[in-house]
């Protein structure tokens, strides 16, 4: 005997675009984990990728926040942290002591990281991630200023716990390291600044 002809299964529906969006976002972000840094991990194993440098950021930025001269909005600093190297996917990472071209055209390459990456979002959530990110980038807010100080202080913490191989690779001096991080860290973590300065003196001793 004959089956009847059975209907054939509904279509899905269709993926909202807000979905779609979002989990596009997410997947272009894993792409950080293959961004490498010139940092060097505190055991010295291995170069640190921006996607380790992020979420790092992103805990300094919750631990230290008590030693802070300003109060800061926690939640905006995290979120601040966690996507202030976001254009890296596209610009890759730029050493902190360059002089050269890359740091001459570092501003153009990561506003057009910037419009590209913050624009696979909804606007709503893009426009929120885009502004954080550029109010780091002019670090005028006690978020931003924090921010910028946590980011200066951690390669600093890690190049002295692993003795220093970024420094010495590209032959970056004390003097150096004290011009560029000093103007941020000192004012907005004096008491951690005072502890680095500490462990400076330690490695130029050794």
């Amino acid at each position: 005997m004959a089956q009847p002809p059975t209907n054939p299964p509904p279509e899905p529906p269709p993926v909202p675009e807000d979905v779609r969006r979002t989990i596009e976002f997410f997947m272009e972000i894993d792409r950080l984990k293959g961004v490498e840094r010139r940092n060097w991990l505190a055991d010295g194993s291995r170069r640190e990728n921006t996607a380790e440098h992020s979420w790092h950021l992103g805990m300094a930025a919750i631990v230290f926040a008590g030693f802070a001269t300003e109060p800061v909005d926690l939640g905006r600093a995290v979120a601040m942290a966690l996507a202030h190297d976001i254009v890296e996917i596209d610009a890759g990472d730029t050493f902190a002591y360059d002089q050269g071209e890359l740091l001459a055209s570092k501003a153009a390459r990561e506003q057009a990281a910037a419009d590209r990456i913050f624009g696979l979002l909804p606007e709503a959530v893009g426009t929120h991630l885009r502004a954080l990110w550029d109010e780091y980038e002019r670090g005028d807010t006690p978020e931003a200023r924090y921010v910028m100080a946590v980011d200066r202080m951690a390669p600093m913490l890690l190049n002295l716990a692993e003795g220093g191989s970024t420094w010495r690779e590209h032959g970056i001096t004390r003097e150096r390291v004290i011009a560029r991080n000093g103007p941020h860290v000192e004012p907005a973590l004096p008491d951690v600044w005072a502890h680095a300065m500490v462990e400076l003196d330690r490695f130029d001793e050794g």
